[in-house]
């Protein structure tokens, strides 16, 4: 269940490709659209005023937090206010130097290029991005040995906006050269209904006010994912309705989906309960955890751990994962009395 409504895992190309125009549509275009994020807007629309009036490029930023919070999202939307062109690309695919240098050179005055996964950079592609960053130069070796010669060329002034689910993984010197860092926060459950209400108007569906709400509930704070649940209870409404979305349809679709009142899906259930049934509610160490759910350290880290934090079902302590109190009642269980305290009665 992450796999589909978390991460999208949609396998075929074709579907694969019409899931992404979707999401592309519903991205909102400028601050008006953009639902919540209320003091990020607030401080990039002061700086973008302020830039406009210098008649300066927009000072490099860092965008972070967990995924689907629409960094991505606000990295367009603040292009489209600069009236800037923005290219996109990530971490993973500038894999060496040569490739770096063909975006940079090939970017106009004021444009910005938008680097997603940026903690995923390569060490010697992040050296190179150094001197772009600060003073608009490249720095290009030709050659190799004692042969070798440096050349410098001089860039366009452009913007990088960086997003990332982990600022710690950034190197210091990359992190430094971010003249505006900001965190995306989880949103609240009125500002998710607002967007699955727009959404909704945008893909034509008709949802009452009951069904938006129960949906913003069980859509993990996280307005990507409110989306993909639209469309899965859009499906379910098409082919079991008459194509309305109203309580009784969006009830039954989320329990055909296995999403509890809380977001939770199967795989956030099988996690809480190992760390139960396993390891007496914890503290369990991250590798263990991992080892034990058959999950990436990665996953765990960037999908599970940030909504069970946020919601307090999940504590982080410096011994390892645990379950709070509130985990466990969620779960319908009683936590096992301590061994230490046992023992001494």
């Amino acid at each position: 269940m992450i796999d589909r409504i978390i991460n999208t895992g949609v396998h075929d190309q074709d579907d694969q490709e019409e899931e992404k125009e979707i999401e592309v549509t519903l991205r909102p275009r400028d601050f008006v659209n953009y639902i919540g994020q209320d003091r990020l807007k607030e401080n990039i629309k002061l700086a973008i005023d302020a830039a406009t009036k210098r008649g300066e490029p927009l000072d490099h930023i860092l965008l972070h937090g967990p995924p689907g919070l629409g960094k991505t999202t606000m990295a367009s939307v603040i292009a489209h206010e600069m009236g800037s062109q923005i290219r996109v690309t990530s971490g993973p695919a500038i894999e060496r130097s040569g490739d770096l240098a063909s975006l940079l050179t090939n970017l106009q005055d004021g444009d910005i290029l938008f680097i997603d996964e940026i903690h995923r950079l390569n060490r010697t592609v992040e050296e190179v991005l150094y001197s772009a960053m600060e003073d608009f130069k490249l720095d290009i070796i030709l050659g190799k040995g004692p042969s070798a010669k440096s050349l410098r060329l001089d860039l366009p002034t452009f913007t990088i906006i960086g997003a990332t689910t982990r600022t710690g993984s950034l190197a210091a010197p990359l992190r430094d050269r971010f003249g505006m860092i900001h965190r995306l926060e989880f949103y609240t459950p009125s500002e998710v209904e607002q967007i699955i209400k727009r959404a909704a108007k945008i893909l034509n569906v008709k949802i009452d006010k009951a069904a938006a709400g129960e949906l913003a509930k069980r859509s993990r704070l996280t307005p990507r994912i409110a989306n993909r649940l639209l469309k899965r209870v859009r499906d379910y409404a098409d082919v079991n309705g008459d194509g309305i979305i109203d309580s009784p349809i969006s009830f039954k679709a989320l329990e055909l989906l296995d999403i509890d009142e809380l977001g939770l899906d199967t795989s956030d259930r099988r996690l809480l309960n190992a760390i139960i049934e396993n390891y007496n509610g914890g503290p369990v160490g991250l590798e263990t955890l991992a080892a034990l759910t058959s999950e990436e350290r990665g996953t765990i880290e960037d999908f599970y751990e940030p909504y069970l934090m946020q919601i307090g079902l999940l504590e982080r302590t410096p011994r390892g994962r645990k379950v709070t109190p509130k985990g466990y009642r969620h779960l319908n269980k009683s936590p096992l009395p301590n061994k230490k305290q046992s023992s001494l009665l």
